[in-house]
């Protein structure tokens, strides 16, 4: 089952019923499908572990398996560059969980529809409660939590800062991806004799 934040043309809608299973049977899930137009065609996948985490060895493995099926079904006409990656640090919000996995974190929501007088939201997501998503917002002054159905949204991210870089290594080092020894020293700029 996809959404509009998943696929939001027909054709990545389609695109998506044929790749959503063999991206699942690998053990992964889809985050996001486009395939975007302009002087090539591109169709970007989005993809990630259920528990998060995908690495570059995996958005391998998903892109040898899409680009199989793709060669089989043929479901796009024009010539198109594959490209599989991670929905990264400051990823979109597609799926309802996404909104509990991510709750105390910055998020900017955009909805198809006014709700109060508006269609942007930016504030710390809440989880959610069962179709809605819930974010906690400034409004004159004072934070109120307000609810959207999951089904208004257009558009949802996370908004890149400080503690969400600072979650996403500790996450990395948690599961033994991050190897702080392929990093190499920072230098203080100048010569050592002007840094004595």
């Amino acid at each position: 089952m996809t959404n509009d934040l998943i696929a939001k043309a027909a054709i990545d809608r389609r695109l998506a019923e044929i790749l959503i299973p063999v991206i699942e049977d690998l053990g992964y899930e889809l985050v996001r499908i486009r395939l975007m137009s302009g002087k090539t065609t591109t169709l970007q996948i989005m993809a990630d572990k259920p528990e998060g985490g995908i690495e570059v060895d995996d958005c391998a493995v998903v892109s040898s398996a899409v680009s199989a099926t793709l060669d089989v079904e043929d479901p796009i006409l024009d010539a198109y560059t594959l490209e599989v990656s991670s929905p990264g640090i400051d990823r979109p919000l597609t799926r309802l969980k996404d909104f509990d996995m991510f709750e105390g974190y910055e998020a900017k929501l955009e909805t198809d529809e006014l709700v109060g007088g508006r269609r942007r939201f930016k504030g710390e997501l809440a989880g959610t409660e069962e179709d809605e998503v819930l974010i906690n917002i400034e409004d004159q002054g004072k934070t109120v939590t307000i609810g959207l159905k999951f089904d208004w949204l257009s558009d949802a991210k996370l908004v890149l800062t400080d503690d969400l870089i600072t979650e996403m290594l500790r996450q990395r080092k948690a599961a033994g991806t991050l190897n702080e020894d392929a990093f190499d020293e920072i230098e203080a700029e100048g010569s050592e004799e002007e840094n004595k």
